[in-house]
């Protein structure tokens, strides 16, 4: 079953770095997590073996602080005042963005992947113009930033004193406290009726009925946080992780693991507003995708985290 992240790019644009400093560091919306051991990874009928879900494995971490939010626009738009940078979306000239959100002339002349019709390459979309020309960040400030490669979330990390989580930090923090839960918050996807994500209600990818009150991106806030006090954890955007793309993953009992140590792709968590039972299904705890981290898309964003002290 194919992900909903956006197709990859075919270049290798790389971004200037600024270092990190703590003067643009705000931890107020940060958890310290303690750590500890967990068991990640999932043997759950509705995974993906190819993904590399599984095995279920003990996992020690460190003691970390993690974003309860996804970056906002507003928090991006700081980072670019401040540092000038220019996004790979903005280098390209161009970034992938649904085609159900694209007027008819701009869906008529923007190319599409054959694999994947509902992306459409749209030029001129980027961060600040999420469908492209004509688009702005109007009433959109406390929504997640798009269009972001792995390049742009890490220099934003760095100029924030920050890092992008490792694998294993984010679904540490992802669970909440919980073992084997299939969601943040638990294991039904909807308990009660009711919707805890932002993600595809209806027919993928031709009738989306929006029951969860969301078309598109939803607030940060949006939903309630999981039991670590992380909101929008599970669907509106992929988040990026530190972590270059494998699945053979560390033995059991690893400190701190961090993923292979090159590759050419990064990875991904979370699913997204695009994420369907019937095409996707990634927005579970251990569900996993990946990128090239040159690419972007109007349903990819990133959190920060840093190191925290602790015995």
């Amino acid at each position: 079953m194919s992900s909903c992240c956006p197709p990859p790019r075919s270049g290798a644009a790389r971004t200037t770095v600024p270092m990190a400093t703590a003067e643009h560091r705000d931890d107020a919306d940060m958890v310290v997590l303690p750590g500890g051991t967990f068991r990640m990874g999932t043997d759950d009928a509705e995974g993906f073996p190819a993904d590399g879900e599984g095995p279920v494995r003990a996992v020690q971490l460190s003691p970390f602080a993690i974003d309860r939010f996804a970056v906002r626009n507003d928090a991006f738009a700081a980072f670019v005042a401040d540092t000038g940078h220019v996004t790979d979306a903005e280098r390209f000239g161009w970034s992938y963005v649904f085609v159900r959100f694209l007027g008819r002339e701009l869906r008529r002349i923007s190319p599409r992947p054959e694999v994947t019709p509902w992306w459409a390459a749209v030029e001129g979309a980027d961060w600040r113009h999420p469908e492209g020309p004509g688009s702005d960040l109007e009433g959109r400030g406390d929504h997640p930033v798009v269009h972001v490669s792995w390049h742009d979330a890490d220099a934003y990390a760095r100029w924030a004193g920050k890092r992008l989580p490792t694998e294993a930090e984010w679904e540490y923090a992802a669970r909440g406290g919980h073992d084997q839960w299939r969601y943040p918050w638990g294991d039904e996807l909807t308990p009660g009726g009711e919707h805890r994500a932002n993600i595809w209600q209806g027919r993928f990818p031709v009738t989306n009925t929006a029951d969860d009150g969301y078309e598109g991106t939803a607030p940060v806030d949006a939903f309630p946080p999981n039991d670590f006090g992380l909101f929008n954890i599970a669907g509106n955007v992929w988040e990026w992780c530190a972590d270059w793309w494998g699945t053979d993953h560390a033995p059991p009992g690893t400190r701190d693991p961090a993923g292979p140590a090159s590759g050419t792709a990064r990875v991904m968590r979370g699913g997204s507003y695009l994420c369907h039972a019937s095409y996707c299904n990634r927005y579970r705890v251990a569900a996993r995708s990946h990128n090239t981290p040159d690419s972007s898309g109007g349903n990819t964003g990133f959190r920060c985290v840093r190191d925290a002290g602790g015995p």
